[in-house]
């Protein structure tokens, strides 16, 4: 079992080893999501240009995704995407900081691009919950993000808390099982005192919760499951406690599936060593055949018929 980060990995170990030697490069990779990355030099090996494609960039684009990534890189946002991509930058090496601690903080603020682009819904979501908390009522716009072909993120501010709604599909009807089995846990284990000022969650299988059950083109069926998280605003009171919850809850959906396929790998392992067991265990039940020779003292061989 591994953690997931926020952060991406291949960003941040291709940057410390180009500080260290910069070279020619040219790569593209997927991180989570079906977002697409690519980092290259197109001009000199000091200058790396980082372009980022997503799947819901329109929909990011409405809700500030440029005024956060403004905010978090300044003069590194280039004007024009390079084509295919929704977003770049252009990272100047000669430019870093020489001090190890900002060198760090500066790598991993690259390394968080994605992370950055997606809090900006979030962000809205909790700004529009402080205007609605001091008029005592109201909600705020029902915000959608399709960062999936077949899935999405359903974000909505109220006067007391912030709904996050969570649609996925389940491929196979054991990853259904083994998600429900998952997502009711987050409802017991909510019972304990210890974590009694974490987020409430909710779990349909079927039916959408109310607060989208108008949105035209639901997908709707026993391969389609909803969670809801309820933040309030203990959850995103101050600036730093609301960073770690977009970034937790924003991984949410590919721990699920990724505990799921960790437990059925799990579980095929064990069935795997207990079929061996019993074979075993046969194997040493037969009985030996009998041989139907045998020799005198002499030596010589009889055959019994």
């Amino acid at each position: 079992m591994i953690l997931l980060e926020s952060h991406n990995v291949i960003i941040q170990n291709t940057l410390n080893d180009k500080l260290v030697k910069p070279t020619s490069l040219d790569v593209q990779f997927v991180d989570y999501d079906g977002v697409r990355f690519h980092l290259s030099t197109p001009e000199k090996k000091t200058q790396l240009l980082l372009s980022m494609s997503i799947r819901c960039w329109d929909e990011l684009v409405q809700y500030g995704a440029l005024d956060v990534l403004g905010r978090e890189y300044g003069s590194l946002l280039l004007p024009q995407a390079e084509p295919e991509y929704n977003v770049s930058m252009a990272i100047d090496l000669e430019q870093v900081p020489t001090e190890p601690e900002a060198r760090d903080a500066f790598i991993m603020s690259i390394a968080l691009f994605k992370r950055h682009a997606l809090a900006a819904p979030f962000e809205l979501a909790f700004k529009t919950q402080k205007e609605l908390e001091s008029s005592g009522s109201g909600q705020g716009e029902l915000m959608t993000i399709h960062y999936r072909d077949e899935e999405a993120i359903y974000i909505q501010a109220a006067h007391d808390r912030v709904t996050v709604i969570f649609s996925t599909v389940f491929q196979e009807e054991t990853d259904r099982i083994f998600g429900k089995v998952f997502l009711q846990e987050f409802v017991d284990a909510r019972r304990q005192p210890s974590i009694q000022n974490a987020p409430q969650v909710l779990y349909s299988s079927r039916d959408p919760p109310l607060e989208i059950r108008n949105v035209p083109g639901l997908r709707i069926g026993d391969d389609v499951g909803y969670v809801t998280f309820v933040l309030f605003p203990r959850h995103f009171g101050n600036p730093t406690v609301a960073a770690a919850s977009i970034s937790h809850i924003q991984l949410f959906r590919d721990y699920l599936h990724y505990h799921i396929k960790c437990s059925k790998a799990y579980m095929h392992s064990r069935m795997r060593h207990r079929v061996t067991e019993f074979q075993k265990i046969l194997n040493r039940a037969k009985t030996e055949v009998a041989t139907g020779e045998r020799k005198t003292v002499s030596g010589r061989t009889m055959v019994s018929r």
